[in-house]
This record gives structure tokens, sequence and C-alpha cells, in this order.
């Protein structure tokens, strides 16, 4: 039993059965590493205006529509279906923020970072140039990231993202390399890889020391 819950086909059998019922305790089990995902993914900029028991209430009214789809690949972990389902709530709701309301002060003064949702390079840099948020720093940090993405956006995007997974979403190296769609072991080297050739970049850089 991972992470408290049964196992995957003893999920299958509940869901089936009681469906909405069901999903909610197992929803529940998983709820800390899904928050965790969440405060890694959520633009920065969205501090104080989104949530994250918003962005988890919101994801598990999706998963609770959408649940015939787990139902229907029987293969892949609850845990790794749940975090697809969050991805793309958050793609909705950076959507939502950045490119259809109108824009905003905060949203002109930090123009230069990318507004994508699936922009890992932002993601990790924003979390290695720190969480401060104040007004009077946001242009700032802003500028930092940028930076800081344009360095990262030197690895190749598969590294990327494995160091997200592993280090930032804190996954096992099998739901990694599930979500990648490589094999355990290759993500396992891939990893150790990213990590190294990420410190020589950022040390050649002069910035951060990276993760």
């Amino acid at each position: 039993m991972a992470d408290g819950i049964p196992d995957h086909g003893e999920i299958v059998r509940m869901l089936s059965q009681d469906r909405e019922q069901a999903l909610g305790p197992l929803f529940q089990s998983l709820g800390q590493r899904l928050r965790q995902i969440v405060r890694f993914r959520l633009d920065y900029r969205l501090n104080g205006r989104v949530s994250e028991s918003d962005v988890l209430q919101e994801t598990f009214v999706r998963a609770a529509k959408n649940l015939d789809h787990f139902l229907g690949s029987t293969e892949m972990p609850l845990f790794v279906w749940l975090r697809m389902e969050l991805n793309q709530k958050l793609h909705e709701i950076h959507r939502y923020h950045f490119e259809q309301q109108k824009r905003d002060p905060r949203r002109e003064a930090t123009n230069s970072v990318l507004h994508s949702s699936g922009n890992t390079s932002v993601a990790i840099a924003a979390h290695l140039v720190g969480s401060q948020t104040t007004p009077s720093r946001l242009v700032e940090k802003a500028e930092q990231i940028a930076m800081l993405q344009q360095t990262l956006d030197e690895l190749p995007e598969l590294d990327r993202e494995v160091i997200a997974l592993r280090h930032f979403e804190e996954l096992t190296n099998l739901e990694a390399a599930q979500i990648l769609g490589i094999e355990p072991s290759a993500a396992s080297k891939r990893y150790v890889r990213a990590l190294q050739r990420l410190r020589e970049i950022m040390t050649s850089a002069g910035g951060h020391d990276g993760p």
C-alpha cells in the first residue's frame, strides 16, 4: 500500500463501484503530494489571488467528472492520473488569468516572464530565486527569473522535466519515468546527469548553484 492507499487493483474496484464516494478519501490521501505540485507549478504572480486549496478543490471536481477516463486506462496509477488532471486545471487557471483578463500593473511589470503554465524553466527559476513577492520587489524578481530562465533553457526539455518531477515535485523515479514515458533506469540516469549539467550551466553563468 503506497501513500496510505490500496493497491491499484483495489482502487479500480472501489472507484468502479462507488465513484465519487470512493474518490474523495483517495484524493485526500494524496492531497499533500498534489499540493506540492501546485506549490511548484502555480505561477508565483498568482500568490494571493489563487489559493492552493482552491486549485485542489477544482481538480477534485474535474477528476470526478473525468473518472471514466481513469477507469478506461487501468494501467495508469491513480496518482499519475490525478497529477495529469491537476496540470490541466493549472493550465486553465493560468490561461484565464494571463490570456483572458485585462492587463493589470503586475502583469505589465512582469511581461518579460513567459505566461505558459507548462513552462518548466519559469517554474524552476521562480523557486530558485525565492518566494518574495512584495510589490517593491516584483519587477526585480521578474528580471531575475527571466535571466535564470534563459540559463535553464540551455538544458534539453526532458532534462528540465526530470529535474522538476524528481526535485521539485518530489516524485519517485518510477512515477517520473511513467510520466515521461521512459524506462525507470533511463529516468534515474538522466536525473543525475541533468542535475550535474544544470550545476555546470548555472556556475558558468555566475548565478545560482542550482538544486
